[in-house]
């Protein structure tokens, strides 16, 4: 009798054992995952009776921007499911894009570069002309292509090491790229005080060699931008800023060249501005007031990443920014409501971006976290990792394409102001020569049809269709427009000399062109983008991308300059445009032997699941 008991109470303490020792292995593992994550979740035992039995739950979904991220292991249920796939159909709109105040900062910075490159083509031209009056036109348009070609020449020389200092985390990106557009600023200024060509090459040398803007907001986009589904937007942002300054550039580099001649009712002699002679600056530099300009908006555009960007390196983004604890008292004082209304602060992994003072950027990570993070930091892939065949074959085409777009933007620009050739010099259907013959008023109007065709293209038409066949299948279908408006450009002076049927076919060929790079120019970034793996290089990875690019802009501009001279001289304007046309087409071959990487979303969701 005494026995059973005892063999009962034996029982019931080896189950409180098992207990004990259970709850303790679950205790072990939750103090073995990482203590800094806001999202984590136990391991739950459940008791049935007197038998111990247990079922293992999968993790707590996490929720990092919004997006919910699935657990380990699934339910059998399909109730929590549903949610996350209605959200992941939701359709993606501009109004949708997170972080918009931070990417309005880099759409104004981006903007500085195309709309002081395009301005200054718009009256290029005539400017190397006033440097010495005694040179032919073919001579021009050489030192045109080598003028455009030192700018690229340099960033591709420097490009690289830009990237490498934007991954390293003393610098970090933004300190980057502030010092690109301050050398985009200063090379501005010199830019419109030349009074020879060499000392306009100069200062586009200095310019290159100081700008890493395109590979650094790249990185930037994508590291704000973390989602896919974002992605063919976020990164449109760039080449849309590429179109505004099309069509803004010409339009104030044409009609504000040479203002003492151009505006002599307000520049001119005994003007409104102006002396008895006139301005004397603005006569005796008279393309330097576009330049002005240019520099006044680069300059703000500078104040205000330095004030309202966020560092995004994984490492850098936790010092001390002195320029965003400035632009946020700037902010409170301006707007006087932070004491009224604070907000609760999100977690580190929300990655919200503000432009007041309502929340840290970051908070700073545990001691654990941070080492972590500087030792996957300084763990970067080896050389062979990084390049495979993909990577390369995606870097050869990104090549392609800014080699055929740059020397289109050059040739058009030196194509339009020259002058036409005379009527009996045409021999056949391929032996012509000349040019359109604009004034460079006209040259800005012209040039700026390409940005009033592209902008609506790509706000409107290109998230609809690239949403719908991806990013490589609509790269693959519309590449053949280009070398189609290539093969047509040259045919435009042997048309009659009637306005509307020149325009209304200048238009036309432009809009093919146009049509083409809406869809290629952001497709490249995003392949190139999606080609990298780990974010400890993706700068290294850009700026590698905008060393390659810029080594084609170099080459396209000073080839397609070169060859235009050579039309010129030899009654063959043509043959430099089809040479192009055939360039685009071995582009739109490579782009059938690569395919899009997964990107590192992908990693970044493993490493939250594993936590």
């Amino acid at each position: 009798m005494g026995s059973a008991p005892q063999t009962e109470h034996a029982r019931q303490g080896r189950l409180a054992t098992e207990e004990e020792t259970l709850l303790a292995q679950d205790v072990s593992d939750l103090s073995s995952t990482e203590g800094d994550s806001d999202s984590e979740s136990t391991d739950t035992a459940i008791f049935k009776g007197d038998s111990l039995r247990t079922r293992r739950l999968g993790t707590a979904p996490l929720v990092i921007n919004g997006r919910r991220l699935s657990s380990d292991e699934d339910d059998g249920g399909n109730s929590d499911s549903m949610p996350e796939q209605a959200e992941e159909e939701k359709p993606v709109t501009w109004s949708s894009l997170p972080k918009k105040g931070q990417l309005a900062i880099l759409t104004f910075a981006r903007l500085s570069e195309p709309l002081t490159q395009t301005s200054l083509q718009a009256y290029m031209f005539y400017q190397l002309k006033s440097f010495d009056p005694s040179l032919p036109d073919s001579e021009i348009t050489v030192q045109a292509g080598i003028l455009q070609g030192s700018f690229t020449a340099a960033q591709f020389l420097t490009a690289v090491w830009w990237g490498r200092l934007a991954d390293a985390e003393w610098m970090g990106r933004k300190r980057v790229l502030l010092i690109g557009l301050l050398g985009t600023c200063i090379s501005c200024l010199g830019f419109g005080f030349s009074r020879s060509f060499t000392s306009a090459m100069i200062f586009r040398t200095l310019g290159g060699v100081l700008n890493s803007n395109i590979g650094v907001m790249r990185t930037l986009i994508a590291e704000i931008i973390a989602e896919k589904k974002f992605q063919s937007r976020a990164f449109l942002l760039l080449p849309m800023c590429f179109n505004v300054g099309v069509i803004i550039g010409p339009i104030l580099g044409g009609s504000l060249a040479d203002p003492v001649h151009s505006f002599p009712q307000f520049f001119g002699p005994e003007s409104v501005f102006g002396s008895k002679e006139g301005v004397w600056w603005m006569e005796h530099w008279p393309y330097a007031l576009p330049n002005v300009l240019s520099a006044i908006f680069i300059f703000a555009s500078v104040l205000a990443v330095f004030l309202g960007l966020d560092e995004t390196h994984e490492i850098a983004r936790y010092r001390k920014d002195w320029g965003r604890s400035l632009g946020k008292r700037i902010y409170r004082a301006l707007t006087r409501s932070s004491k009224c209304h604070r907000p609760f602060p999100r977690a580190r992994n929300d990655g919200s971006v503000y432009l007041d003072d309502n929340v840290e950027n970051w908070s700073v990570p545990s001691s654990p976290a941070l080492s972590r993070i500087q030792s996957r930091a300084h763990k970067r892939p080896g050389f062979r990792q990084i390049w495979t065949r993909n990577v390369l074959l995606t870097l050869f085409a990104h090549f392609l394409l800014a080699f055929h777009t740059s020397a289109f933007g050059s040739m058009t620009f030196v194509f339009l102001p020259t002058p036409r050739a005379p009527e009996d010099s045409r021999r056949g259907w391929f032996h012509f020569n000349g040019g359109l013959g604009l004034p460079s008023a006209r040259v800005g109007l012209a040039t700026a049809i390409i940005g009033f065709i592209g902008l609506p293209l790509q706000i409107f038409l290109y998230p609809k269709i690239q949403t719908k066949l991806g990013t490589m299948a609509s790269a693959r279908a519309f590449m053949p427009f280009s070398p189609l408006s290539y093969i047509l450009m040259p045919f435009l002076v042997i048309l009659p000399r009637i306005p509307c049927v020149v325009w209304s076919s200048f238009t036309l060929v432009v809009s093919f062109q146009v049509i083409s790079r809406t869809f290629i120019l952001p497709a490249a970034i995003i392949l190139v983008n999606n080609c990298v793996t780990d974010p400890s290089i993706l700068g290294t990875v850009h700026g590698v991308a905008q060393s390659i690019s810029s080594a084609a802009r170099t080459l396209g501009p000073f080839l397609g300059g070169w060859g235009l001279g050579l039309g010129l001289e030899n009654n063959m304007i043509g043959a430099v445009w089809w040479a192009l046309a055939v360039e685009a087409l071995i582009g739109w071959a490579v782009l059938h032997t690569i395919h899009e990487g997964k990107g590192i979303e992908r990693k970044k969701e493993v490493e939250e699941d594993e936590e």
